[in-house]
């Protein structure tokens, strides 16, 4: 008797987004559906909203996953660390220093120096990372920060990407920082986020959600392709 292959269907995850003040800053909340193990990515400087749509939800954090150093992005690491001792903090390589540095970090420059507990793992730039039933592509994308990395699900549905502060819609982040350099920003959001499905949605670090397709097709800062010179 002939078999048949039923496909597999892809994995669904569940994404709760918390915007933290005063830059309008995006904090994820990733789980994989049916799961409470949850991601906290880039917890921001309003951790106690983040705190409470854990327990609303009875999440259980299982690590910080964060896309660049930027204090926006780390602010919050030690009052989760605090709530949830061994909580491990993973970050692309290139920004860790970041992390302990306030200048680096850029909250001194604004006055208010931060500084967040150490990272527990180091990421590279196509290496995979796997946590709370979810696996996460590790892509380097600098420009906006030196050591600046994006996480794509590939494999829900639809592909995802958490961008942090690389591509918004119809923008791209900022690169007038010391480390900043719009031509590398530009080339790795053509090289490594264009060519991905036009359906997958980019979750960013500010404002609203939006599609690789849309972006191709509409980003006014990074067309799909250089204009000719």
């Amino acid at each position: 008797m002939a078999t048949v292959d039923t496909p597999t269907p892809a994995p669904q995850i569940a994404v709760t987004r918390i915007e933290s003040e005063p830059f309008g800053e995006h904090t994820y909340l990733v789980t994989l559906s049916g799961s409470r193990d949850c991601v906290v990515i880039d917890p921001g400087f309003e951790p106690d909203a983040i705190l409470e749509e854990i327990e609303r939800q009875k999440l259980v954090p299982r690590s910080i996953l964060l896309t660049h150093g930027h204090s926006d992005h780390i602010a919050g690491n030690g009052t989760l660390r605090e709530a949830f001792p061994g909580l491990p903090i993973v970050i692309g390589r290139g920004d860790a220093w970041k992390l302990l540095d306030p200048m680096g970090n850029l909250s001194g420059l604004f006055g208010l120096p931060i500084t967040s507990p150490p990272a527990d793992r180091l990421l590279d730039d196509g290496e995979s990372f796997s946590v709370a039933g979810l696996t996460f592509s590790v892509m380097e994308i600098p420009g906006h920060s030196s050591g600046h990395v994006v996480f794509h699900l590939a494999d829900c549905t639809p592909p995802v990407v958490f961008g942090g502060d690389v591509l918004f819609q119809e923008g791209i982040g900022r690169t007038d920082f010391p480390d900043g350099d719009f031509a590398a920003l530009a080339a790795g959001i053509r090289g490594k986020l264009y060519p991905l499905s036009h359906a997958t949605v980019v979750f960013p670090g500010h404002g609203p959600e939006t599609t690789i397709g849309h972006e191709r097709r509409h980003n006014p800062f990074v067309p799909a392709a250089p204009s000719a010179s």
